[in-house]
């Protein structure tokens, strides 16, 4: 385990400079889409965190493209990781919630995937970490990986367990791997390396590092503990650590591309599933010391907080160095522009909610068939609906809220009628440039704004709502 001096001099750019990167080549680019649990907007150097430290990926952030504006899918694990792997809106593949063990709810084997339509192509795919799309977890009753396009994979159904500590609920290829000796973040980028090294020569590739960190039940490596010796509030230092440490591990794998001479022909892209836990909303989540930054509300909203999320897009050549995009981008964007990049064709044969980004990484803007929308119906504030057009978003609360308590477990019974006959009643308004923290809610003065926006939400409400399975009849 890396020291603290040695992690301070890393800090420091030590480690990856001199190495020398070969020019890119001439085959199709390889993906690392690197996938963070409940990391708050607030929660890097390079996002303006004042205490976390976070060199790798602040570094990181220099060598490509930053957005400010980056969504997750949805606000909460399950639905923003479905939307990422299908470039849909996560309701309509049905996935409505987080995702309980042993759950009839999961990613049905009729959605397509980036991987799976990248190994079509010809792709190496790899799937290390949390995957947290199904509820029967390795069992030939529902979906695996492996069945949506993964050739490899090394993944838990959700968090590391019993802790990021030594988990042992790891499974590779269908089988069981048992106790592991070692924290998660950085069994999951020993598993990517591993797997990239035993890649034949000029095969492209697509890994998707899902980590378990920050999410609880968190624990950290003592070396990255002892960065933090002013946290006085219980689990504070704890879940610094465990960030610092994720960072940590994210260099390894950017060290490891650079040694490889993988660097100048892979587009790397870091982000995270959504915003950052409360602190003590359960009982486990004392340790959850997350931050939303300048944003409303954390995990599981429709405000600001609940789905933006740090991102950061790195492919030489192709990105510059040091650039900031205010451009709004979002999960639901990965699969077409992976696809644009790779020249793969997009299913036809069903609703894309997502574009490609590929325009804003040359400054330009993203022209969108169906704007920016995020939804959850068992929200921790009111509004349970989200769309955003352009810098104005609007925010729709039903006539009926779930009376179960927020972020419970699905039911299908309980929960379906809140997500199929619920409708919108009572709209919000704000102008994110001007307001990120939405304090004015500009319903009242904006009228006109104010139809037009309802229109079009309760128009792509409507048609989500239509679209989307009901777990109480389907299997």
């Amino acid at each position: 385990m890396l020291n603290r001096r040695a992690f301070l001099q890393t800090a420091a750019g030590g480690c990856l400079a001199g190495i020398p990167v070969a020019p890119a080549a001439a085959r199709p680019p390889n993906f690392v889409i690197v996938l963070c649990d409940d990391l708050g907007y607030g929660d890097l150097g390079c996002f303006g965190s004042p205490v976390i430290q976070t060199p790798h990926l602040d570094r990181f952030a220099g060598e490509g493209m930053r957005f400010t504006d980056c969504y997750a899918a949805a606000p909460v694990c399950s639905p923003s990781r479905t939307g990422m792997l299908t470039g849909r809106i996560p309701d309509r593949a049905g996935v409505y919630n987080w995702i309980p063990e042993n759950n009839v709810m999961h990613l049905r084997r009729e959605e397509v995937t980036f991987a799976r339509l990248l190994r079509s192509a010809g792709y190496a795919t790899c799937h290390s970490g949390k995957w947290h799309c199904n509820g029967k977890f390795n069992s030939p009753e529902q979906p695996q990986p492996g069945d949506h396009g993964f050739d490899h994979w090394f993944s838990t159904q959700n968090n590391a367990a019993p802790s990021h500590a030594n988990p042992v609920n790891f499974v590779r290829n269908g089988t069981r791997v048992g106790p592991t000796k070692g924290y998660s973040s950085t069994l999951i980028v020993e598993e990517a390396i591993g797997w990239m090294k035993g890649l034949p020569a000029q095969k492209p590739f697509c890994l998707f590092v899902c980590f378990h960190a920050p999410h609880e039940p968190v624990a950290a490596a003592e070396e990255f503990v002892r960065m933090y010796p002013k946290a006085a509030k219980r689990g504070e230092a704890l879940y610094y650590a465990d960030v610092t440490q994720m960072d940590y591990e994210f260099g390894r794998l950017m060290k490891h591309l650079d040694e490889t001479r993988l660097r100048d022909n892979t587009l790397v892209f870091f982000t995270s599933d959504n915003g950052p836990e409360t602190l003590d909303r359960y009982p486990g989540a004392w340790r959850s010391h997350g931050s939303p930054g300048p944003l409303r509300s954390m995990k599981l909203s429709m405000y600001e907080g609940g789905s933006r999320v740090p991102g950061m897009l790195r492919w030489p050549g192709r990105t510059k160095p040091g650039l900031t995009s205010a451009e709004p981008v979002s999960g639901v964007d990965m699969l077409p522009t992976l696809c644009e990049i790779a020249g793969v064709r997009l299913p036809a044969d069903r609703r894309l909610d997502g574009t490609s980004i590929v325009p804003a990484l040359e400054g330009k803007s993203i022209r969108r068939r169906v704007p920016l929308q995020w939804r959850y119906y068992n929200a921790i504030d009111r509004p349970r609906v989200a769309l955003r057009a352009g810098d104005w978003k609007i925010l729709g609360i039903p006539d009926q809220l779930s009376p179960r308590g927020t972020g419970s477990t699905f039911v299908p019974k309980d929960c379906m009628p809140y997500i199929k006959d619920a409708r919108l009643v009572e709209f919000e308004l704000y102008h994110l440039r001007e307001d990120v923290g939405e304090k004015n809610n500009l319903a009242d003065r904006e009228p006109r704004r104010l139809k037009q926006l309802t229109e079009r939400l309760i128009r792509l409400d409507r048609e989500i709502r239509a679209e989307g399975p009901d777990w109480r009849t389907a299997g």
